[in-house]
C-alpha cells in the first residue's frame, strides 16, 4: 500500500485526566499515515482520485476539539475511526497522539500513543 503522511499537526484541545487539563487546555501533536492506493492521483494528477491530506488535518483539529477525553489512547481510537469512516480509499491507518506538555512534574519532551487500525 502507498502512505500519505502527516506529521506533528499541531492541535490545542483539552484532554487529560487532570481538571486543569480540561478546563486550560494544551498542545498535542497528532501524526497519521493514511494506507491507500495512490497509482490513479499520481497517473491522472487529480486531487479527486486521492486523499486530501488538508481535508484530513482539518477533520482531525475539528474531532479533537469537538470531545474531550481523558486518554490520549481514547484519542487515538476516535481519530482512527473518524479517519477510516471518512474515506473508504484509506484502507489503514497509524495514528500517534503526542503530548508534550504532559503533567509529570519531571523532564520530558514528550508522552505518546501509537495505535495502528485498519478494515
Amino acid at each position: 500500500m502507498d502512505k500519505i503522511k502527516i506529521e506533528n499537526l499541531e492541535v490545542f484541545a483539552n484532554h487529560g485526566v487532570f481538571p486543569e487539563e480540561t478546563k486550560l487546555g494544551q498542545k498535542f501533536l497528532v501524526s497519521c499515515v493514511l494506507y491507500l492506493d495512490t497509482r490513479r492521483a499520481g497517473t491522472t494528477d487529480l486531487l479527486e482520485e486521492s486523499v486530501n491530506y488538508g481535508t484530513i488535518c482539518q477533520l482531525i483539529t475539528a474531532q479533537m476539539k469537538k470531545k474531550t477525553f481523558q486518554l490520549i489512547e481514547a484519542v487515538a481510537e476516535h481519530l482512527a475511526e473518524e479517519i477510516l469512516v471518512f474515506d473508504e480509499r484509506i484502507r489503514r491507518i497509524d495514528v500517534e497522539i503526542k503530548k508534550p506538555w504532559a503533567p509529570i512534574g519531571l523532564p520530558i519532551d514528550t508522552v505518546s500513543v501509537a495505535i495502528s487500525r485498519r478494515w
